[in-house]
C-alpha cells in the first residue's frame, strides 16, 4: 500500500498556524507577549533541522530497521506474510488502523515518559522544554539527537504484523496532533477532556511548577496518563511557570542541543564510583549521590509535605 506521510503536508501548515497564531498575539494585548522573537528563531531553527534529519533518517529507522523487523519476524509462508507466533500479519483493513493507533498512541506514551525519566534520554528531550514560551512555535522545538532512538521504542509493532508503511503513517497523525496541542488560546474541550490528550493538559505538561512536573506524557489520548498515574488537570487557580528548572540561558541552538549532555559530563566527574557515573547517565534527572539535588518525585514527595503542614506559605524549590 503506498503511503504519504502526514508530516509532509502537516510541515506547510505548521508554519502558516504558527504565524496565524502570532500574528493574532501581537494584535491581542492579553496574549502579546506569548512569542518571543529570539526564541521564536531558536525554536524555528531547531524544528527545520529535525525535519532535515527526519527526512534523512527515515530510510534508516523507518525502511531499513521496521522492514528488517517485519520481514525476520513475519516471513513468507506459502506467499503470505505469517507471524512466527502463527497467524496471518495484518493488513490494511479499518479495523486495523485503529488498532496501529492505539498501539502508537500507548508506544508513544512509554517512549515520551521515558524521555523525562532516563536522564540521558532527557538530556535529548529537553530541548523541547527548554523555552520559557508555550505557543506553537515551541511544538517545532524538537531535540535532534530524539530522533536516533526513538524508532527503537516502536520495533515491536512491525514485529507483531503491523505494515511498517502503516506504522510510519501512524506515527505521523500522532506528530499532527501534538503540534496543535501547544497553545493557550483554546479552552478546555468539555466531555473530550475524558479520554483525550487536551491543550490545557499539554499546558500542564510544560509547565515547571513542583506538582506539574512530569504529567500527562500521552500522545492522543490521556487514558494511558490515568492509568500508570501521571495524569493531572489544569488547575486554573496556579499560576503557571513554563519551562524547566535549570533553563540553558540562551537562543544558541547549540548550547540548546547540548547543554544537558555537559551537565551530565559535569555530575560524573563528582563522584569516582563507577554505579554513581551510570546514575548520573540512567538514572532520573536530579538523582544525585550526595542529595544535594533532587529527582521529581522526591520533590514532589517534600511539596505534599509541605502544603500539609504549612498551607499558606509557598514552596521553595529544594533543587
Amino acid at each position: 500500500m503506498d503511503l504519504t506521510n502526514p508530516l509532509v503536508y502537516g510541515g506547510p501548515a505548521f508554519i502558516i498556524f504558527i504565524l496565524l497564531e502570532l500574528t493574532y498575539s501581537k494584535n491581542h494585548e492579553e496574549h502579546h507577549d506569548l512569542y518571543d522573537w529570539k526564541d521564536l528563531f531558536a525554536s524555528g531553527f531547531m524544528g527545520v533541522g529535525s525535519a532535515i534529519l527526519a527526512a534523512a533518517l527515515k530510510v534508516i529507522s523507518a525502511i531499513v530497521i521496521f522492514e528488517f523487523i517485519f520481514e525476520l519476524c513475519n516471513p513468507l509462508v506459502n506467499g503470505v506474510h505469517t507471524n512466527i507466533l502463527g497467524y496471518q500479519s495484518f493488513g490494511y483493513a479499518w479495523y486495523v488502523w485503529l488498532l496501529c493507533q492505539l498501539a502508537d498512541d500507548f508506544t508513544y506514551y512509554w517512549f515520551h515518559r521515558a524521555n523525562h525519566e532516563i536522564r540521558i534520554l532527557w538530556a535529548a528531550h529537553i530541548v523541547h522544554h527548554s523555552s520559557d514560551n508555550f505557543n506553537l512555535g515551541t511544538a517545532v522545538r524538537n531535540g535532534w539527537f530524539t530522533l536516533l532512538y526513538k524508532p527503537l521504542f516502536y520495533m515491536w509493532m512491525p514485529a507483531l504484523g503491523f505494515q511498517p508503511e502503516m506504522v510510519v503513517f501512524c506515527l505521523g497523525i500522532e506528530a499532527l496532533w501534538q503540534f496543535q496541542l501547544h497553545t493557550v488560546l483554546l479552552p478546555k474541550l468539555g466531555i473530550f477532556e475524558k479520554f483525550m490528550n487536551t491543550h490545557t493538559m499539554h499546558q500542564v505538561h510544560h509547565a515547571q511548577n513542583v506538582e506539574y512536573l512530569d504529567k500527562n506524557h500521552g500522545g492522543f489520548l490521556n487514558i494511558f496518563d490515568r492509568l500508570f498515574g501521571t495524569w493531572l488537570e489544569l488547575d486554573d487557580k496556579i499560576d503557571v511557570k513554563y519551562g524547566v528548572i535549570h533553563a540553558p540561558s540562551s537562543n544558541n541552538p547549540i548550547v540548546i542541543l547540548t547543554h544537558e549532555f555537559k551537565d551530565i559530563w559535569a555530575d560524573m566527574k563528582k563522584s569516582k564510583k563507577i554505579s554513581d557515573k551510570l546514575m548520573y547517565i540512567f538514572g532520573p534527572p536530579g538523582w544525585s549521590h550526595d542529595g544535594s539535588t533532587m529527582t521529581v518525585k522526591q520533590q514532589q514527595k517534600e511539596f505534599r509535605v509541605h502544603a500539609k503542614q504549612n498551607p499558606k506559605s509557598s514552596f521553595e524549590r529544594p533543587n
